[in-house]
């Protein structure tokens, strides 16, 4: 069987190279091929088998909603994702009933559109996503930084399980035994088994009151103590301590005035990251990308002035301001956001604290 493909249609040039560059990491899953407009598009699957379609609305020629409408018509197997800067809940309804599988509406961020990809490209195949590819902790994960409102069912040697997030929270689990936590942490003690993603399902109760992070946390304990393989302990490990880092920026989020607080490896990979959404306007991928950036150019002058100094930015801008910090390990970076209102003296001296507590876990 081939490789699958997923095309992208959109008139913003700088979009569809942004996409393209960010989706190459899957290229061992699929191959991403791009058109400008939905004549180019219906060209293209006209010439080859597509799997996935991800489309803009608003386009010359073409908009999105009716190139939806004419590849449900000539290609009903294609799956569509329909993405807009003009969303509305008619805009909605429209996309829906003309078939697409998921709709999401610009600014994003790329992981969710890429889970939905992967999501559309696995329900093709009739429920062919592993939890021994994906590993679920990560699949939980992905649910909650994305916000999510949604169902993830499990199936694992003839059990069915299914947790549900509402924003982003787990709020239920159940199986044929159990409910609530126990379910959760059943669930999270399988070794294997297919998934699904079922997006907008809303859960018929909810039974769970902890956060996410604690769950995971209890969950990748309990998950511990049940296996006897090193290798998944260092999986398990690894994600505790991302968990426990997320714990960490959680709480200098809480001070008054900070929007974002972002854990990067260098190379401006994201590790963790936190933030109040609503006053956020840059994706995560190029916050982290900028921020690489500023650390380079940094080194390079303090290579001529004063070598082997830790890298510790601060931008104060009239309504911003930025910190830009280089963890002990120099592999690991932590930048801050803030606005006007924040207490400068106060953040600085919470983020010391911060990154005290985050080398501690990350120590070897």
């Amino acid at each position: 069987m081939g490789k699958k493909r997923v095309l992208i249609v959109d008139d913003e040039e700088d979009l569809t190279w942004t996409l393209n560059k960010k989706l190459s990491k899957d290229k061992d899953k699929f191959d991403v091929l791009l058109a400008s407009n939905g004549r180019e598009a219906l060209e293209l699957l006209s010439q080859l088998p597509i799997d996935v379609v991800v489309s803009d609305i608003k386009m010359p020629e073409i908009n999105g909603l009716d190139l939806l409408l004419e590849i449900k018509k000539r290609y009903p197997s294609t799956k569509v994702i329909i993405m807009t800067a003009y969303g509305s809940p008619e805009v909605r309804s429209k996309a829906i009933q003309g078939g697409c599988l998921y709709y999401i509406e610009k600014p994003f961020e790329i992981n969710e559109l890429r889970s939905m990809i992967l999501d559309a490209l696995n329900e093709k195949e009739g429920f062919k996503g592993t939890v021994s590819d994906f590993q679920l902790p990560d699949i939980i994960q992905l649910n909650c930084l994305g916000r999510l409102t949604s169902a993830l069912i499990i199936r694992h040697e003839g059990e069915e399980g299914t947790i549900y997030f509402k924003n982003g929270e787990i709020v239920h689990a159940e199986t044929r035994d159990h409910e609530g936590e126990e379910a959760f942490y059943q669930i999270m003690a399988w070794k294997g088994g297919e998934f699904s993603v079922k997006r907008m399902m809303k859960p018929p109760k909810e039974t769970i009151f902890k956060s996410w992070q604690n769950l995971l946390l209890e969950g990748l304990r309990l998950a511990d103590e049940a296996s006897n393989l090193a290798v998944e302990e260092r999986e398990n490990e690894k994600k505790k301590r991302i968990i426990m880092a997320q714990n960490e920026l959680d709480k200098l989020l809480k001070i008054k005035g900070t929007i974002g607080v972002f854990l990067f490896t260098r190379g401006g990979f994201p590790i963790t990251y936190s933030l109040k959404e609503e006053k956020f306007g840059i994706s995560v991928d190029d916050m982290g990308s900028k921020s690489e950036e500023l650390i380079r150019k940094s080194e390079e002058i303090i290579k001529e002035l004063d070598p082997g100094e830790t890298i510790n930015l601060l931008f104060s801008f009239k309504k911003k301001l930025i910190i830009v910090t280089v963890l002990s390990n120099q592999t690991d970076y932590i930048t801050v956001i803030a606005d006007s209102s924040v207490n400068e003296a106060r953040l600085r001296m919470e983020l010391r604290k911060t990154i005290e507590a985050l080398e501690k876990i990350f120590k070897e």
